[in-house]
């Protein structure tokens, strides 16, 4: 979802009737957003390598712009030096010259020969002074070369992560398959019942792996996620409490176990620092669900 539209809904949140939709802090886990929330641990991962190649890709823009101004002020030293190892070398064939005439009276002569080799002198020294700060330059570009990310190397460094991406759900398509030949033989409804068995038993992972084939099955997938957020609640994993919430509520926001889901969502939001949204569904709670225990839980939580 766009940030736009997060927007809205949490809006829809404050001033939430009856028959109006959920409130959503159900943008939970959307990445575009400037303030994203409610992640998941793949998700943080994937925003914190987006935050990393964005720093890099300004890192290696900036070191190409400096290193251009820096040849460029090498190639201007250069020119100076050039200029002056001329006028140093012509100065030094006009002393020698003078030193071999005679025509000059002695007085003369010696003014004028030492005017000259002050000359020689000066520009012998700025040259000096030229080349060593070439010299630091010139070191300073082999130091932001050795840090310098070249745009083949980010482009390959981006390639690689979207190949470790791609290789991630692979093993996770490859396992849902595993997982989903061991059940193929269970009819839906007796898969249904047992999740719900193991779930009250709280074998919490065998209860997932069967929910999860029940999503893969589209039976019942709103209340499926919505029992898995249930667990990674009870598991107080609340990131992915709230992407499962989430998604229940897209896909029947109408169901009987809403309260819940809300008050588990504004829990899980609280718990991961998220203290706005979070507010924001224990005020929705309340005024949609005034007379329920989970509206008490609201207003206490909320006080």
């Amino acid at each position: 979802m766009k940030r736009s539209t997060i927007i809205l809904l949490l809006s829809a949140a404050t001033s939430l009737s009856l028959n109006c939709a959920e409130p959503s802090a159900f943008g939970a886990g959307d990445l575009s957003s400037d303030s994203p929330y409610g992640l998941t641990p793949d998700e943080k991962v994937i925003l914190e390598t987006k935050k990393k190649l964005k720093k890099v890709d300004l890192s290696t823009k900036t070191h190409a712009s400096q290193l251009d101004s820096l040849r460029e002020r090498i190639d201007g030293l250069q020119d100076i030096i050039e200029a002056l190892s001329r006028k140093s070398h012509n100065n030094k064939i006009a002393l020698k010259e003078l030193q071999n005439k005679d025509k000059l009276d002695d007085e003369n002569s010696n003014e004028y020969q030492k005017r000259l080799s002050e000359v020689v002198q000066q520009d012998s020294q700025s040259i000096k002074t030229l080349q060593e700060q070439v010299l630091e330059i010139s070191k300073l570009v082999d130091q932001i070369n050795a840090n310098y990310v070249s745009k083949k190397e980010f482009n390959d460094l981006v390639a690689d992560i979207n190949n470790f991406k791609d290789l991630v759900a692979k093993e996770l398509k490859s396992g849902s398959k595993k997982s989903s030949a061991k059940t193929k033989k269970v009819s839906s409804a007796d898969l249904y019942n047992s999740a719900k068995q193991n779930f009250d038993k709280k074998y919490y992972t065998k209860a997932i792996e069967q929910y999860t084939e029940l999503i893969a099955r589209k039976y019942k997938p709103a209340y499926s996620h919505y029992m898995i957020g249930e667990m990674y609640y009870k598991r107080k994993d609340y990131a992915k409490a709230i992407s499962y919430f989430k998604k229940s509520s897209e896909l029947y926001a109408k169901a009987s176990y809403m309260p819940t889901l809300m008050l588990h969502t504004a829990i899980s939001m609280d718990k991961t620092g998220d203290k706005g949204h979070a507010h924001s569904f224990y005020k929705a709670i309340i005024k949609k669900y005034p007379s329920s225990s989970e509206a008490k839980k609201a207003k206490k939580l909320l006080n």
